[in-house]
């Protein structure tokens, strides 16, 4: 470590994540809030004649944002690598509060037509392009601030935080529907939760304008430029593709298990809005409390038992899960499988983020990190509502999103094994520093 630069205090570093891991929520409440009020969008925005049609548009769009993650993994990433994680976190934060506004902002499609998805797809956009290096940014932050030993920990309150926007956004949810009325929610009240995130920004803003730069980023006396950085990630173009493969167990469990779960339990096993937001809520919880207990075990045990065992898990349980729920569905049995699927979720990504956070070459961390997660969410993870609604619409298997989260966990296995194999990857078996 360099002399010159002050060591952090450890009182001050849960401070620190609270600071970051703010702004992390905020960003994350904005951009799930599109697939929470998927039914009230595919209204206002995409009204055409079909229930199906309308909602597979509205899901398209959702996913749609996440194929510009990929972009701004590459072009942000390389910003963050370049001037800092501190400056790079403000950027994301802007951009992600003109998505959400435009969105809240624009007149249903009987109002002004065409226009109105084609506002809604830009702010979409928007919200995934910020998005793309949101996490990396993040996850490389609370690494390179962790104390020795600890990163798993450390680095599991990013997800931890997410789970604080699923709280609050399906609340939210709870609230209006116990409020207003299913037609005043369809014509503006969906509304709300946007401009509540909006509001929320300028306060996040000045928290992140307080965070100190990581010492391990000062320290670093070589500050690799765009075209060396593009040029490592070609080099490197094997752990981005393994570390996609890692991460696509993530975030096709999390969208089916968060997101996805108001529309699945709603829409297909004809439960209340209420009930589904209820256990949307109850998985929220789940997460948040199994996410940092597994990111501290993998410091202990490692991060290649956890991801072998919860991957195994997943294959073997999923969609067996799912096909009891919905031979007997009800407010309990949604309960009890959304649990258990939680509790693999978190199992498995608490040792996820953070192992790779240590496959990634460290003059390109946030840039390699952000590309391999976004890559995964935009060809797993951000279509997963709709590869649900069409799996079971082509299939007639109310059960059939399982097998989707069980090819998800297949990936994730290869992944795992290809990365820690003998000699291979730059991943630590006991959690030590990267």
């Amino acid at each position: 470590m360099n002399p010159a630069i002050p060591t952090q205090p450890a009182s001050s570093k849960f401070v620190t994540v609270l600071r970051v891991t703010g702004g992390n929520f905020m960003e994350m409440f904005d951009f799930f809030l599109f697939g929470f009020y998927a039914t009230q969008i595919s209204q206002a925005f995409f009204p055409a004649g079909n229930e199906f049609a309308s909602l597979m548009l509205t899901f398209m769009t959702f996913g749609a944002g996440f194929l510009m993650r990929p972009l701004g993994a590459i072009f942000l990433g390389a910003y963050v690598d370049r001037v800092g994680r501190r400056k790079g976190l403000i950027v994301t934060l802007a951009l992600m509060a003109m998505g959400t506004l435009l969105i809240a902002c624009v007149p249903a499609y009987g109002t002004i037509g065409l226009a109105a998805p084609l506002l809604v797809l830009t702010g979409r956009l928007l919200q995934g392009f910020s998005a793309g290096v949101e996490l990396g940014g993040v996850s490389v932050y609370l690494s390179e601030m962790a104390t020795p030993g600890h990163k798993g920990f450390y680095v599991a309150w990013q997800s931890a935080s997410q789970q604080v926007a699923i709280m609050v956004a399906a609340a939210l949810g709870y609230w209006l529907h116990a409020t207003f009325s299913a037609g005043d929610i369809a014509d503006f009240y969906w509304r709300v939760p946007f401009f509540v995130g909006c509001l929320i920004v300028p306060v996040l803003f000045i928290i992140r304008r307080s965070l100190q730069e990581t010492e391990e980023f000062m320290a670093r006396k070589h500050r690799p430029d765009v075209r060396e950085i593009f040029r490592s990630m070609i080099t490197n173009w094997g752990i981005v593709v393994a570390g996609m493969m890692l991460v696509s167990m993530t975030t096709v469990s999390f969208y089916l298990i968060t997101v996805y779960t108001p529309t699945f339990g709603k829409s297909v096993l004809h439960l209340s809005t209420n009930d589904a937001l209820v256990v949307t809520l109850f998985v929220a919880i789940s997460n948040f409390i199994w996410l940092p207990i597994m990111g501290a075990l993998s410091d202990r045990v490692g991060r290649k038992p956890l991801l072998i065992l919860f991957t195994v898990l997943t294959i073997l349980t999923a969609y067996p899960s799912l096909k009891w729920l919905v031979a007997a569905p009800s407010f309990g049995h949604m309960l009890e499988v959304e649990l258990w699927l939680s509790f693999l979720y978190a199992s498995y990504n608490g040792a996820m983020v953070v192992a790779l956070t240590e496959v990634m070459p460290v003059n390109v961390r946030t840039a390699g990190f952000s590309l391999a997660y976004s890559l995964a969410t935009a060809i797993f993870g951000g279509f997963t509502p709709a590869i649900a609604t069409g799996l079971i619409q082509l299939t007639g298997d109310k059960a059939a999103p399982g097998w989707w989260m069980t090819a998800a966990a297949v990936c994730g296995l290869i992944a795992t094994l290809a990365l820690y194999r003998r000699g291979a990857g730059r991943a630590p078996a006991m959690g030590a520093p990267a």
